[in-house]
């Protein structure tokens, strides 16, 4: 029972950054942005960050997010980017890894996602391809990197997120004011995320620095039960800037609670802006 529960745990906290911070508007509501808001530059190259996830006091595993390239296309560039998880070799009963790349259009929704997990020594996967001029999903499931062992069709008549791209989304929509109800593919299956870009400026207290942090607080409540178990509501405390940066995220599951918190970044020019308080 020990062992069910911590895995359960580790999984659920290194996935949350993907799965439950952000998403497209399909409908909303919206309230009026602040004049004071500043300018939108997520994407950059070369940008990593890495984040510590725990449970209580227990600290589970890391996740680490990275801009990898651009795509350059007829119309706009495309983001190539990548997620790497991974739970601590101290953690008893527990060996989580996980990558996850998506190439993410500068609209911010998903052209294509490729997710592998590491179980039991193999690497199983999952492959979406967004058809969107046939308003379509191709997917595709297997085992040992290459062995497809399922094929499935989503119809959608929207632009979509896999569970990376909302992760920037989230960042590009901060300070909109925007009340959502998010259209994404999770676990090979449509469904829907409500959140609140309320724009409530705040401080968090970082231990990468020595210093109280400038961010925007959001909130919101997943209606379904996601990967081992997220569901329910979260929040989100971004950077007061204009990279915002992901600083801390606070996500339910079916055993409780994880926090995701900013231990390192490569960003040129960028830290956590200092909050006046």
């Amino acid at each position: 029972m020990r062992r069910r529960l911590l895995s359960r745990l580790a999984r659920v906290a290194a996935l949350s950054v993907s799965f439950g911070v952000a998403g497209l508007v399909s409908q909303g509501t919206s309230r009026a942005q602040g004049p004071s808001s500043p300018p939108d530059r997520v994407f950059v190259e070369g940008e990593d960050l890495v984040y510590n996830v725990r449970y209580g006091f227990i600290d589970l595993g890391q996740v680490r997010i990275r801009i990898v390239g651009t795509v350059r296309g007829k119309s706009s560039p495309a983001y190539e980017a990548k997620a790497i998880i991974d739970s601590y070799p101290k953690v008893p009963f527990v060996d989580l890894h996980a990558i996850y790349e998506s190439l993410i259009d500068s609209g911010m929704f998903s052209r294509r996602f490729l997710g592998r997990q590491k179980e039991n020594g193999e690497w199983d996967f999952s492959r979406y391809n967004f058809d969107y001029p046939d308003k379509r999903v191709l997917i595709e499931v297997g085992t040992h990197d290459s062995v497809v062992v399922k094929r499935d069709t989503l119809a959608v008549g929207t632009a979509y997120h896999d569970g990376l791209s909302l992760f920037f989304y989230a960042r590009a929509k901060l300070f909109s004011g925007l009340k959502v109800n998010v259209p994404t593919v999770i676990k090979e299956q449509k469904v829907s995320t409500y959140i609140d870009f309320k724009g409530e400026r705040t401080s968090v207290d970082l231990d990468a620095v020595d210093y109280p942090v400038d961010v925007v607080r959001f909130d919101g409540n997943m209606e379904f039960v996601g990967i081992f178990g997220l569901t329910g509501g979260f929040e989100g405390w971004f950077s007061n800037d204009e990279a915002r940066i992901p600083i801390q995220a606070k996500m339910k599951v079916l055993v409780g609670s994880v926090t995701m918190e900013l231990m390192k970044w490569t960003r040129p020019g960028w830290n956590p802006p200092r909050a006046n308080r």
